[in-house]
């Protein structure tokens, strides 16, 4: 197996010496570049293509929030995950990160084996770190706005077994529960969660969980 390759970009420069000290020691784990500001995390996103971007959510100039919409903008980028890290874990900068595109958010106060744990989970496209986060962020802040009569053209491409699937994945299910409620293998689960990410062109599960209750799949 690749090692994950990371990006650390923070504007507190012991805070990214403090992150490279502990993950240079994580077998699997190798740290790419790091960056002092949103911009330059962009430009060493771009340049090194690394599989995982730890992002100060309050960086100068471009802050992490822009930053991540612009990574996660870039089809060259597209393999890129980020993974919020703020000292501000309120539910409105979780959303705006998701709404950027990000793959999930960790607090500063994390200790070093859940921030291990979060970067393998982000790393391997298994987003939104908590179930019951994933259900009280949406219905407080993606479902704001009126949901749509009809089922977006995109999710009305998912096949049946595919709709379901997603609907599990939008309660914060993971890949062994959604296989446990169906009677179905964890890797048929997988199969299809990946045939509907492909279909919505999501980046990851969070994206999934946006487009289904933005797409109108899913009521709060």
């Amino acid at each position: 197996m690749n090692n994950i390759r990371m990006l650390l970009a923070d504007d507190q420069s012991l805070l990214r010496a403090t992150f490279r000290i502990l993950l240079e020691t994580v077998p699997g784990i190798e740290i790419a570049a790091e960056a002092r500001d949103g911009s330059e995390a962009v430009a060493q996103a771009i340049r090194h293509r690394p599989d995982v971007v730890l992002m100060d959510i309050r960086m100068p100039g471009l802050d992490g929030i822009e930053a991540t919409r612009t990574i996660t903008g870039d089809d060259k980028l597209s393999a890129v995950k980020v993974l919020i890290l703020t000292t501000f874990e309120t539910d409105e900068h979780v959303a705006e990160a998701l709404r950027a595109g990000a793959s999930g958010f960790v607090g500063k106060g994390i200790n070093p084996q859940e921030l291990i744990d979060a970067i393998r989970t982000v790393a391997a496209g298994d987003s939104l770190l908590s179930p019951a986060a994933t259900r009280s962020l949406i219905n407080r802040f993606l479902a704001q706005d009126p949901p749509p009569r009809r089922v977006a053209p995109a999710l009305q491409s998912l096949t049946p077994r595919e709709r379901e699937v997603v609907v599990l994945v939008a309660t914060g299910l993971s890949n062994d529960e959604i296989a446990a409620h169906l009677g179905i293998s964890a890797p048929t689960a997988k199969t299809h969660v990946n045939r509907a990410m492909a279909k919505l062109h999501a980046r990851d599960r969070a994206q999934v969980v946006i487009a289904a209750y933005q797409g109108g799949l899913v009521q709060p």
